[in-house]
């Protein structure tokens, strides 16, 4: 039974290579990549059928064409085809992404590899150029900036009305109570005994609706959040309500590689305060730990009590709407949000929250904006984006998770340069029909792009 396979296996080693008709069949055969041949001049000299299906040309239709014919009118005037062959010929490679032009005139955003290719003489017989339509990509890119941008503004909107139902319930109604409560004081001096006893019960009444509602402007716009960040706004109320008001004991550690957006914070912060709320009211608890830390992308927070491991009251009232609404935000951010407990042992509240770097200019704007509104020179400077799969978060401890994902996004690109590509490598002109020549030993170095872009790394975020 072992020796069959052995032999199997020894028989696939020493087969024949794969022959050059099989390997065009499979070239030919692959349909979501576009990969095709130019000589050295740039024109194409070989189609496949994911290039078709691309770029709308049949093989009939192009072949003998010039590859410049797949740019932007703004990127064929700024010379960046011809650029592109000879950053390949100086560097061995080139990869870009930006838009392309179809044969029936509309626009798709492609990924792009030029590889230049040579014989075994060091002699240049031409380019292989594999292209990838990315539309889908960048509108998904669009559509989660989109999202981000309304679930900002939803976030500025609610902390504003919070903001100034906070200031009416102070400048109005606590005044107004509070002079009702002075002159229930007076009127209890004044009056005979019979009725100052009541007068004053109804006083105390006041003055705790009074208290009540200083609380709930607290809640309402705690301060300190949008002027000293999450970690010591947590810590203040924590200080102020937890251990001053409720005189229960916390723990806080925080480890975050650097500070939330101010929506994101907001988020967590009311999303915390509401487990806190719970704790306090139902889970009979004599000490409450939170923690927050960054993680894949984001930030996972835990509030865990050693209550009685049921905080939630049976009715479905203010209580059970605390609870929706804890989910709500943190799924509406783009999280997940989970809740357990075991009766003796406390509970846990534990929520994901994605924390992305701010989009760029150029990942903000849309593709029906035109490329001199879009890079401010005539010219298109795509450079290079790369993103990779949904970030989830971590996976919650416990059960019941609600998930929602969230991408990553690309930093801001760098300011560019014109290059100037030095050194015996290069020579000739593909826009005017002479080849392009080289060594590839001796290969220039490249220090920048033209007007038309060149593929740069994302920039990393440091200000954390």
């Amino acid at each position: 039974m072992t020796q069959e396979p052995r032999q199997q296996k020894r028989a696939r080693k020493q087969a024949a290579p794969m022959s050059e008709a099989a390997f065009t069949l499979l070239v030919q055969g692959v349909l979501d990549y576009g990969i095709f041949m130019l000589d050295p001049q740039g024109h194409i000299i070989s189609w496949n059928a994911g290039a078709e299906r691309i770029k709308g040309y049949s093989a009939e239709d192009i072949l003998g064409q010039h590859f410049s014919v797949f740019y932007p009118p703004e990127d064929q005037a700024s010379g960046k085809p011809q650029w592109e062959l000879e950053t390949a010929v100086a560097e061995g490679r080139l990869e870009d992404e930006g838009w392309r032009v179809r044969q029936d005139g509309s626009r798709f955003w492609a990924n792009v590899v030029i590889t230049a290719l040579w014989d075994d003489k060091g002699v240049l017989q031409g380019f292989g150029k594999v292209t990838r339509d990315m539309s889908e990509r960048r509108a998904a890119q669009h559509a989660l900036h989109e999202r981000r941008r309304l679930f900002d503004h939803l976030v500025q909107a609610q902390e504003t009305e919070r903001r100034r139902i906070a200031w009416d319930v102070h400048d109005d109604s606590i005044q107004a109570m509070v002079a009702v409560g002075m002159r229930l004081e007076l009127l209890a001096d004044r009056a005979p005994e019979t009725y100052s006893a009541e007068l004053r019960r109804l006083d105390a009444s006041v003055r705790e609706a009074i208290g009540r509602l200083r609380s709930l402007t607290f809640r309402l716009h705690p301060p300190g959040i949008d002027r000293h960040g999450l970690a010591d706004g947590l810590s203040s109320h924590l200080e102020d309500v937890v251990s001053s008001s409720w005189g229960m004991p916390y723990s806080f550690e925080h480890r975050l590689d650097r500070e939330p957006a101010p929506e994101t914070a907001v988020t967590i912060f009311r999303i915390v305060q509401e487990a806190l709320l719970n704790v306090h009211k139902h889970a009979r608890a004599s000490r409450v730990d939170v923690r927050i830390q960054s993680a894949d992308g984001g930030i996972v927070t835990r509030v865990v009590d050693d209550g009685t491991g049921a905080p939630i009251s049976q009715d479905i009232g203010r209580d059970h709407f605390g609870v929706i609404e804890m989910r709500e935000r943190a799924e509406t951010a783009g999280g997940w949000w989970s809740m357990h407990s075991r009766p003796g042992k406390g509970t846990t509240v534990e929520f994901w929250v994605p924390n992305p770097l701010p989009l760029s200019d150029e990942e903000t704007a849309g593709p029906e904006i035109s490329a001199r509104e879009r890079y401010g020179t005539g010219s298109s400077t795509p450079g290079h984006c790369t993103t990779g799969p949904a970030p989830t978060g971590p996976a919650p401890t416990g059960p019941c998770p609600t998930d929602a994902s969230a991408k990553g996004t690309c930093g801001p690109e760098p300011a560019v340069t014109k290059p100037s590509v030095t050194g015996p490598a290069v020579t000739g002109s593909p826009m005017t029909g002479s080849p392009v020549t080289g060594s590839p030993v001796a290969r220039s170095s490249v220090t920048g792009p033209p007007a038309g872009g060149l593929c740069v790394p994302e920039p990393k975020d440091d200000t954390a």
